[in-house]
């Protein structure tokens, strides 16, 4: 069987040791999510198992400060890491990027050609010669999937809505999530036996994160995920590893069964650690009762039963204490001051840029105390929203105002300060009367301790500039959140302590998210930019997902039943045959005219696929008439 494994695994960086004695193994087609605080070596166990990050390792011992054990994987696996943005040559689009993963496919198109072209002139045993190499060839052009280069370049276009327009730009010129969405459609066309992602559903919107479920659900080879997307892990993996304390702990499940197994484990564990410690103090306190006896009796025998039981002591092992309370965030939202009932209005807004219509006299209304989550494709008109309502763009007709008494807290998707210089707690204490200690109280509570206070801003993590702003903004007393992407760039266990912070706040909610788990947490109503307007769902994420799929769905058609006839051959099977076959030799020739365009090309692959089926039904009914 396949394996993967990771085996007594030390790795420093620089001088600081993250991983210490790290042990895991992952078989064929095991889908695996890694989790973990940010911060202990998620990724940098990707990079080891991608080769991107080396073992720095002393030949032959456990020296001090070097790097120590080796990851087991067969030679002839191949293996593709997801958050690598490789440079590429200035003129290629993003099509001849994607294209890259058919090289060797392309290569074996040239051979085949350049052989055909050769077989003209050839006769005889030269040409004998020459159609065995071409056998030989196209065999191999087959074996790597060259008939159905076409149809793998559409399916992943498609599902991670790559249009005809977005392929044609240039490379290079894609922002960094635009990259990334590139790099995850050319390794999925790849097909490595060993995929790692790091983040994938990262620049994603909720479609195309679906999408990704269900590909990567049937994906044949082993899938290693690192994401802070808890419903993502949650449709995928079948296995979950943690990384605590540096070493690694196996879960059998998806990330819901993972945490409900810990929390049985660490209720489990606690027990036996009291009771542990319950016979430790009991055994403790006989040595010392039989010292003071051997001492008063001047008798060696209590002397002897006090160290053997002083051994048994010594040699026990150990249950640690588990740790119930992770350092974390400690915000209190739950006094606050009441704002009007009618929180957010929207009345006859539109919205456009150009020729490009975001939203059309669209209206909408929330009200105070309620939690909202603004949902759509992304491009839709989402983030300008927030910004009209905070009167950051301009409308182009209609109105969005706030109402009555409204105190807001911003938290924008790209977290930026005024000066980048500062430290973390100057730039707190900005704008405010506050003393250094009162200060630093406070930002304890958003985990900056001790030195940390002191980091420059620009040296901060994404997850650490997040909690600063937060920092900044809940100082103030407000009764309107809104947060845009608030769970990018926090790790799981932050994401939690957001969403027990947010349970007892007594305020409005309205958020962006592609943060499905975050959602059904948080919202208890989806609106969503469709058709350049609001639509509106009372429910959380689960119900808003199951009303799409009852309006998309068609509408079952009843036919009539008919008592078939006796005399079978009164069907003209063979003229339905005739008709079908044509139909599929017309879409072939249309296939052929639109090679370059996906989407038409999606189209017509999907009924092709439909007239197939059919026919072979037909086929099956016409065996049987005739015997």
């Amino acid at each position: 069987m396949f394996e993967l494994s990771l085996n007594q695994i030390k790795k420093h960086m620089g001088t600081t040791l993250i991983l210490d004695n790290l042990n895991f193994s992952i078989y064929e087609n095991e889908k695996v999510g890694i989790v973990g605080a940010n911060g202990c070596g998620k990724s940098t166990i990707l990079k080891l198992i991608a080769g991107i990050e080396p073992l720095n390792v002393y030949p032959g011992s456990w020296s001090p400060g070097y790097d120590y054990g080796w990851v087991a994987k067969p030679r002839t696996a191949s293996v593709a890491y997801l958050d690598q943005l490789p440079e590429f040559e200035m003129e290629l689009t993003v099509k001849d990027v994607l294209n890259l993963a058919f090289e060797e496919v392309f290569e074996l198109e040239k051979k085949l050609r350049s052989l055909e072209v050769e077989m003209q002139t050839l006769e005889g045993d030269a040409l004998e010669k020459v159609l065995k190499k071409y056998s030989r060839v196209s065999d191999a052009f087959d074996v790597q999937g060259g008939y159905d280069i076409q149809e793998k370049f559409n399916k992943i276009c498609s599902g991670l809505k790559l249009d005809n327009e977005f392929l044609t730009r240039k490379f290079h010129r894609l922002s960094g999530g635009e990259k990334s969405t590139v790099m995850l459609g050319k390794l999925l066309i790849d097909r490595p036996d060993i995929l790692l992602l790091d983040e994938p559903t990262n620049h994603l919107d909720t479609d195309a994160i679906e999408w990704l479920e269900a590909y990567l659900k049937q994906y044949q080879g082993i899938v290693i995920i690192v994401s802070h997307d808890r419903y993502f892990l949650d449709a995928i993996v079948e296995k979950v590893i943690e990384i605590e304390d540096m070493g690694a702990i196996t879960y059998k499940g998806n990330y819901s069964a993972y945490v409900e197994t810990k929390e049985e484990n660490m209720r489990i564990q606690f027990e036996h650690y009291k009771e542990q410690q319950k016979n430790m103090k009991a055994m403790k306190k006989s040595v010392q009762e039989l010292r003071q006896w051997a001492m008063k009796a001047d008798n060696n025998k209590f002397f002897k039963r006090a160290a053997s039981i002083q051994i048994k002591l010594d040699k026990m092992n150990k249950i640690s204490k588990p740790k119930f309370d992770r350092s974390n965030m400690k915000i209190d939202l739950s006094d606050t001051e009441r704002s009007g009932k009618e929180t957010i209005i929207a009345r006859d807004l539109s919205k456009s840029f150009g020729d490009v219509e975001l939203l059309s006299h669209a209206n909408l209304m929330i009200r105070y105390g309620e939690r909202v989550a603004l949902l759509g494709k992304n491009g839709c008109g989402k983030s300008t929203f927030l910004k009209m309502l905070l009167e950051e763009e301009t409308v182009s007709s209609g109105e969005v105002l706030l109402g009555a008494n409204v105190k807001t807290a911003y938290l924008p998707q790209e977290v930026t300060f005024e000066n980048e210089e500062h430290t973390v707690l100057e730039c707190f204490r900005e704008g405010l009367v506050i003393t250094e200690g009162k200060g630093r109280e406070f930002l304890s509570k958003f985990m900056f301790f001790g030195k940390t206070v002191f980091t420059k801003v620009n040296e901060l993590s994404g997850g650490e500039r997040t909690r600063l702003k937060l920092a900044k903004l809940l100082y103030h007393d407000v009764n309107l959140l809104i947060l845009d992407e608030p769970t990018n760039h926090l790790d799981i266990n932050s994401i939690e302590t957001l969403e027990s912070a947010l349970e007892p706040f007594e305020g409005t909610i309205l958020f962006i998210s592609h943060d499905r788990y975050f959602i059904n947490k948080i919202s208890e109503r989806i609106v969503a930019i469709e058709a350049c307007t609001f639509k509106e769902y009372d429910g959380d994420y689960n119900f808003y997902k199951s009303e799409r799929i009852k309006e998309v769905a068609p509408t079952p058609v009843k036919k009539k039943i008919v008592e078939p006839k006796k005399q079978s051959a009164s069907i003209n099977y063979e003229a339905q045959i005739e008709s079908i076959e044509l139909k599929i030799l017309t879409l072939n020739q249309e296939m052929e005219a639109h090679h370059d365009d996906y989407l038409t090309l999606e189209t017509l692959h999907n009924e092709k696929m439909i007239l197939d089926q059919s026919l072979q039904t037909i086929y099956t009914k016409w065996e049987e008439a005739q015997e």
